[in-house]
């Protein structure tokens, strides 16, 4: 097992090294103010034999898990997805794809509707040859906890005589996102968590060490520094290994292309990034909301400040990347009118995918859902008078129709979209080679190779403690309530019209039949 943690301090000023101390096989944080990522990469011999032997039967596998609560994401890790679990696989050729359903059930609870991989799971588009590698299938489902991961971390991986293991898992309660990553390649699964701020909302005060089991820990403690390249981001920091050897370790990160340095010597180092932040002169936010009343015809608005509404680059094009539950549906013909697109702000529907059968009821829809991809009209002049204070682009949903509960109305849980610029890059292929960027996050394989990623954050990203704003909205829609009088009304009137088109058919022929012998009856005695 090896691990690497990252932290990004957030404020220079507010740093000293003197705040990091190194002894053997121990590094000591005291009260560090810093977003922090940490990664640990298992071999599959380190895993339970039933877990290892699932992940032989695929060729990748990559589950991607967002936080409900909103986040700020500091560079380099600035890419998102929808609040939410998302898987996203592909099989081995011509071999079953083994227990995916049943395991993703253990692993984050029974709520998931993954019955079989086959039919749950939908065909990504892929329209980029630079992604080809990607993945074919995904799959999401509304996640709002890991306490499922986290009660099977400890009690299937971790050791009973390992505590640190036990607090590790634990700390995922907490997390921003969760990534994990297996590839027939790398023969390891690689389990990636990433908090904007320490759990208790202050600093980080906490010692890493060695437990024994470790190759080696690599630390880094990194400031983000402003680049003159449009196409490259920069860090500047501390970096240390905690292990036998000073070795670079060989894991998938930006510290084995770096000598590690003893951490009183800082080390600078930039790389080009296919995920960037916004220009720090910009402070573009959306927000996602329904417009009142839904009904069985919601209507999503997302809602930005027309005043910010400025490309980061003249070849910049603004976009929504929706995922939605299969309770909801897209009319992709309602998208083809020009009157239609321009009235709601929107340029095209670029990708759709997924369950998109208008009348199916959500009972007999077996895949998840659905994914589409929007390009959205922006102002050639946000900074004109005439325009409204807020930029609202408006996407109208469908309800399906809901299996019959004892209740009159259900909820649905819709995630937020992702919204971001996507700009053209010079540097595509350097981007590729990255160590930073996130791959397999739904809508990066319906761009081209040289494509670049400027996200834009939800508007309550950047608040603090209990206040902050969710990224999923839920909407309420009626149902067939089993337990009124009214159900049973519908119940005793169906049958009613059953049996009396029953016996009306019957009668019909019986008429009719009677009428016939009568004919031949007559017929006979002509005859005579």
């Amino acid at each position: 097992m090896k691990q690497r943690i990252t932290y990004l301090v957030q404020n220079p000023d507010a740093f000293s090294p003197e705040q990091l101390q190194v002894k053997t096989k121990t590094l000591k944080l005291d009260k560090v103010v810093a977003a922090k990522e940490h990664r640990v990469t298992f071999g599959l011999s380190e895993l339970p034999k039933e877990l290892s032997k699932a992940f032989e039967q695929w060729h990748e596998l990559h589950i991607r898990w967002a936080s409900e609560s909103a986040y700020k994401a500091v560079p380099p890790f600035t890419s998102r997805v929808s609040p939410g679990l998302h898987a996203f696989f592909t099989p081995i050729k011509d071999r079953d794809e083994g227990p995916l359903c049943p395991l993703l059930t253990e692993l984050f609870g029974d709520a998931l509707k993954c019955q079989d991989s086959n039919k749950s799971f939908i065909k990504l588009p892929i329209l980029s040859e630079r992604f080809s590698h990607s993945a074919s299938t995904q799959y999401y489902s509304h996640a709002p906890s890991l306490s499922h991961l986290v009660s099977y971390i400890q009690t299937k991986l971790c050791k009973s005589h390992s505590p640190w293991c036990k607090d590790a898992a634990a700390s995922l309660l907490t997390a921003s996102y969760l990534d994990m990553d297996y590839d027939t390649i790398s023969h390891a699964v690689i389990l990636s968590a990433y908090w904007e701020e320490a759990p208790n909302g202050e600093s980080w005060t906490e010692s890493i060490s060695l437990s024994g089991s470790e190759e080696r820990i690599e630390v880094g403690v990194l400031i983000h520094e402003p680049n003159p390249d449009p196409e490259d981001i920069g860090f500047g920091g501390f970096l240390t290994v905690l292990g036998e050897d000073d070795k670079p370790s060989m894991l998938p990160s930006p510290l084995h292309q770096l000598q590690l340095t003893p951490l009183q010597e800082p080390t600078r180092f930039q790389t080009p990034t296919r995920h960037y932040p916004l220009p720090s002169t910009s402070s573009l936010t959306y927000s996602t909301r329904f417009s009142m009343p839904t009904g069985l015809h919601p209507t999503l608005l997302i809602t930005l400040p027309t005043s910010q509404l400025t490309p980061p680059a003249p070849t910049c094009r603004l976009h929504a990347h929706l995922t939605l539950p299969s309770s909801l549906i897209l009319d992709k013909y309602q998208f083809s009118d020009p009157l239609f697109l321009t009235s709601s702000n929107i340029d095209v529907l670029r990708s759709i995918a997924g369950a998109t059968d208008l009348e199916a009821p959500d009972w007999v829809i077996p895949q998840w859902g659905s994914a589409a991809l929007f390009s959205l009209v922006f102002p050639a002049d946000p900074s004109a008078t005439s325009l409204p204070a807020d930029w609202e682009v408006s996407i109208p949903l469908h309800v399906r129709y809901l299996p019959a509960a004892n209740s009159s109305h259900g909820s649905i849980p819709v995630p937020w979209p992702v919204v971001f610029w996507a700009c053209r890059a010079e540097e595509g292929a350097k981007m590729a080679a990255n160590p930073f960027d996130r791959l397999h996050l739904g809508y990066e394989a319906l761009f081209g190779p040289k494509t670049r990623f400027m996200h834009v954050s939800p508007s309550n990203a950047s608040e603090k403690g209990v206040g902050k704003g969710e990224l999923v909205e839920w909407i309420d829609v009626p149902i067939l309530d089993l337990g009124s009088w009214s159900a049973r009304w519908v119940e005793v009137g169906t049958v009613g019209t059953v049996l009396v088109a029953f016996l009306g058919l019957c009668w019909v022929l019986f008429t009719g039949l009677k009428a016939g012998k009568q004919s031949e009856k007559e017929k006979a005695k002509k005859k005579q």
